[in-house]
């Protein structure tokens, strides 16, 4: 009876094994290797636990994901370092372009703010024929014995003349100047902060693009593996020293490795074509990526002096305070609006019968002063309207002071973290390593089955992805870094060229 009841207990097992080989077959494949390799990192279903990984987002504005295409196309694939491109997300971003298109329009109404505090000069030149009718003009004057005309000419004369008109003294119009100044000011600046965000999206996406790459290296590593061990289960079948069940666990395996492969092969063309719309290369343009990013270390900064950084640095920061002080400037400007203004106008000119040789100077000058009476609250809607605009611009400037403190302790926690996440997963792929090689080494001598072997492999995956996910994070940490200290532009190619 005890034979027949373990027999029974073998089939049941067998049985629900193969139950379990069948589930396993039919779902989708594990992320091992990094299925989500557009968002830099992920979590395996099964093995040993992995990371969860927080990936820098890509800029809330679409525009900095696309750009305007330079050059053309060639069937070469070029060699693209990180600096090469930064320099041409730099020339061809939509959102840097936009920003200084808006710049333009902002020097536009500095311009004409200007004008309103200038001269104008404006000349003519004409010749007059004309006809009078004495009687219409009200000279209706008779005299015996005369005979007064009433109808004078047709006569004709010439002239030319400048006129000009000038303020004075106009405190709202010199206020608005000041304004529109500082708003120019604010304009550049924030052009500064696109060129920051721009090099912030191509370096997460080149970063991306070679997280995408060294997972289809161990993608393709881990299927020669297992290919390995494909053959020797059965070689070992064959043999009669191994169940047909090793043979289908190791088969399952690299099954689901050769899938996943198709799936980051796939998530890293695509990523590139994302680079690519990114910087503004021709479409069709293949390209290699340069620069291996490795994990170099970088010297911690102290929080004190990273926040100095940030505030002295960051253009965003330094546009807001700009446009507060244009706020400022445009509550002055209604306020003044019941301030006198004083202008003076005139011209200038010669008139006769030809000009030149039978003609005179002419003059005119006239001063005069305005002063409001009564603008049924006009004037104090004005002053309503920018004095709400000022405290926002505030509230704006001070919300964006505790966003650059906390960009900053973020960034400086992440890099921490990350670098201490790139020591352990390293130390932990090789220790995976190593219980893969003993595994493989107790299936050849037919101590253990595949079981341990491939539960060995899925823990070497696990630690390959740990290492892309963590040195991906870490060098994005980097580039997080200098955005937030508002030196993204020189920072990025500094931090990813300095020597370790």
């Amino acid at each position: 009876m005890s034979v027949i009841s373990n027999a029974k207990s073998t089939v049941a097992l067998c049985t629900g094994f193969m139950a379990l080989i069948s589930m396993v077959w039919g779902q989708a494949p594990m992320p091992a290797s990094g299925s989500a390799a557009s968002t830099g990192g992920g979590t395996q279903g099964a093995g040993v636990g992995m990371m969860q990984m927080t990936v820098a987002p890509p800029p809330a504005d679409p525009a900095y994901r696309g750009s305007v295409p330079q050059g053309t196309a060639s069937s070469t694939p070029i060699a693209l370092t990180l600096g090469e491109a930064i320099d041409r997300g730099l020339k061809a971003n939509l959102g840097l372009l936009t920003n200084i298109e808006s710049s333009r329009e902002v020097r536009a109404e500095r311009y004409r703010a200007l004008s309103s505090l200038l001269p104008s000069v404006t000349g003519q030149v004409g010749e007059t024929v004309q006809q009078l009718n004495l009687q219409a003009l009200g000279f209706n004057v008779s005299i015996p014995g005369v005979a007064v005309p009433h109808i004078v000419g047709p006569f004709s004369y010439q002239a030319a003349q400048a006129n000009i008109t000038t303020p004075i003294f106009n405190y709202s119009s010199l206020s608005n100047f000041r304004a529109s100044r500082e708003d120019v000011r604010a304009s550049l600046l924030s052009v500064k902060n696109a060129r920051d965000l721009v090099v912030q999206a191509v370096g997460n996406a080149y970063l991306q693009i070679i997280a995408d790459s060294a997972r289809v290296v161990a993608t393709q590593a881990e299927i020669e593996a297992d290919t390995a061990v494909y053959t020797n289960a059965v070689r070992r079948h064959e043999a009669g020293v191994a169940i047909a069940l090793d043979v289908l666990r190791s088969q399952v395996e690299l099954k689901q490795r050769q899938q996943l492969l198709v799936a980051n092969t796939n998530q890293f063309e695509k990523d590139k074509l994302g680079l690519g719309r990114i910087i503004g290369l021709p479409s069709g343009q293949d390209f290699t990526v340069a620069d291996p990013a490795p994990a170099l270390p970088l010297e911690a900064m102290p929080l004190n002096e990273a926040l100095s950084t940030a505030y002295e640095h960051r253009p965003d920061y330094q546009a807001a305070k700009a446009r507060v002080i244009a706020a400022e400037f445009s509550l002055r400007a209604a306020k003044a609006e019941r301030y006198p203004t004083v202008q003076a106008q005139g011209y200038y000119g010669d008139i006769g019968l030809h000009l030149f040789s039978n003609s005179h100077g002419v003059f005119q000058i006239t001063g005069s002063v305005q002063f409001n009476i009564f603008d049924a609250g006009r004037i104090k809607a004005d002053i309503l309207q920018n004095d709400s605009e000022l405290r926002n611009r505030r509230n704006e400037l001070e919300n964006l002071r505790g966003q650059i403190d906390y960009d900053v302790r973020a960034a400086l926690l992440d890099l921490k973290s990350a670098g201490d996440q790139v020591d352990v997963a390293r130390s932990n792929l090789q220790l995976a390593n190593d219980t893969l090689r003993q595994s493989r080494d107790r299936f050849a001598a037919g101590v253990t089955n595949t079981v341990e072997v491939v539960q060995a492999q899925q823990a070497v995956a696990d630690a390959n992805e740990n290492v892309i996910s963590a040195q991906y994070q870490y060098n994005v940490a980097k580039v997080s870094l200098a955005r937030g200290l508002g030196i993204a532009e020189e920072g990025v190619k500094k931090y990813f060229t300095q020597k370790p």
